[in-house]
């Protein structure tokens, strides 16, 4: 169950973020990854189209207040976390991610279709959790095989192109959006109606297109037994792997304090003043900015370290709330939050699921970056409702730059945290 970092390839005992010497081995793309990446291409335009617009349909459209709002962009962050960890202990004992993950696409391709019914906050809010358990269900097998297909010595490589492909997606659903209601004022129904069709696309790739079975490192370890079911395999001392609890505890930290993009693009919009239908275009900057992060910021820290990379992402989410809160800053404030929100997610989607993956045991892989996953979406769920509640007492540019202040010791404390790896980041 407990694995020294010595006892996987490029690994380095005693030692959390262990770089492995990716420079020896040239770096081949698995056709898993491409597909996976292609899923999540379409999956991310049906989602994040509806993300874009989102905002504004509930406080505009709808009508609702911050709090409203900030309730059903805190389920957006943390519903998944229902279920993450049972669906990565299930990917894990059946040996097949792709019926796990097949079923958490599938069941956010269903709640598209609720989008077009719902008329308030209750059938909403519904709906969002329905939409956010199929990507709480889907996330950790998926990441699982991403894991499985990649060179081990380049690992976050292989999940920074995954996300690039995924955030090709993010950016195109947002302009959809935003040509949607260009074309259709107010056409919010439409927006829904597309977001469903790229979601059906994405579950016909993965269903006709991706092995059942990673044809990767699996291949070469014999199957291991699977016994029955027990609560206690469930618990945490059966995932505690070295330096796991200290990663979690420091992603934990810093995603309680991670505000969700809709309330900082809400800020700027009350900043600039810009018309309704140029509001998707803040998701468009963000998410090309994260494309064009997330290759070169996976091959850093393979090279550099993952540790520091991950806490860099923190340094830029924290420079983009100043930029945010400044009073007067123009539309080149406005393009550098977006840039560095970009930056953020670049350094951290990816490599937190590198690291999950360098520490734990293969065996259970899939629970262990369920629980890892489980325990930002908790954290960012809190942070989303806490969040709007203080938008709403304080003001939008009081609560945001409450937030940094206490974002910049939390990133020390992450740091802290991690203070093992140190090591780690020097090596080639």
């Amino acid at each position: 169950m407990y694995i020294s970092m010595s006892d996987r390839k490029g690994g380095h005992k005693d030692q959390l973020d262990s770089t492995p010497a990716a420079a020896t081995t040239a770096f081949r793309l698995s056709p898993v990854i491409l597909w996976l990446g292609i899923v999540s291409m379409m999956t991310d335009i049906s989602s994040e189209s509806v993300a874009a617009i989102l905002p504004l349909y509930v406080t505009g459209f709808l009508g609702l207040s911050t709090i409203a709002f900030g309730i059903i962009d805190g389920i957006n962050q943390g519903a998944s976390a229902i279920v993450r960890i049972g669906a990565g202990w299930l990917s894990d004992r059946t040996g097949h991610p792709k019926r796990v993950a097949l079923a958490g696409y599938g069941l956010s391709m269903l709640a598209r279709i609720g989008f077009l019914f719902a008329g308030g906050f209750w059938a909403l809010a519904g709906i969002v959790t329905g939409d956010r358990i199929g990507k709480g269900i889907r996330t950790a097998p998926r990441d699982a095989m991403i894991s499985d297909a990649a060179q081990p010595e380049h690992l976050a490589r292989s999940f920074g192109v995954h996300r690039m492909m995924d955030n090709i997606g993010a950016a195109a659903g947002p302009l959809i959006a935003f040509l949607l209601l260009l074309l259709i004022p107010n056409g919010f129904g439409t927006v829904f109606v597309v977001s469903l069709a790229f979601a059906v696309i994405g579950v016909a790739v993965l269903l006709l297109m991706v092995p059942g079975r990673t044809p990767g490192r699996r291949k070469q370890e014999a199957a291991p037994a699977r016994p029955r079911f027990r609560w206690a395999d469930l618990k945490w001392s059966r995932l505690k792997e070295q330096g796991l609890t200290r990663l979690v505890l420091a992603a934990g930290l810093l995603g309680l304090l991670t505000i969700g993009d809709g309330f900082v693009y809400l800020l700027l919009q009350d900043r600039e003043a810009f018309a309704v239908q140029w509001f998707p275009l803040l998701y468009v900057g963000t998410n090309a900015a994260f494309l064009a992060f997330a290759v070169p910021l996976g091959r850093l820290a393979d090279r550099w370290g993952r540790v520091p990379v991950f806490l860099a992402g923190h340094l830029a989410l924290l420079a983009s709330y100043v930029l945010a809160v400044v009073p007067a800053g123009g539309t080149a404030a406005t393009l550098g939050c977006l840039l560095l929100l970009g930056f953020f997610y670049a350094a951290t989607d990816g490599v937190l699921a590198a690291l999950v993956s360098q520490v734990a045991a293969r065996e259970h892989l899939g629970a262990a970056l369920g629980t890892a996953q489980t325990v930002v979406a908790l954290s960012r769920m809190a942070s989303a409702a806490g969040f709007g509640v203080l938008w709403y007492a304080a003001g939008s540019g009081v609560a945001v730059a409450c937030v940094a202040l206490l974002l910049a010791p939390a990133v020390a404390s992450a740091a802290f945290l991690l203070r093992g790896a140190a090591a780690g980041a020097a090596m080639p």
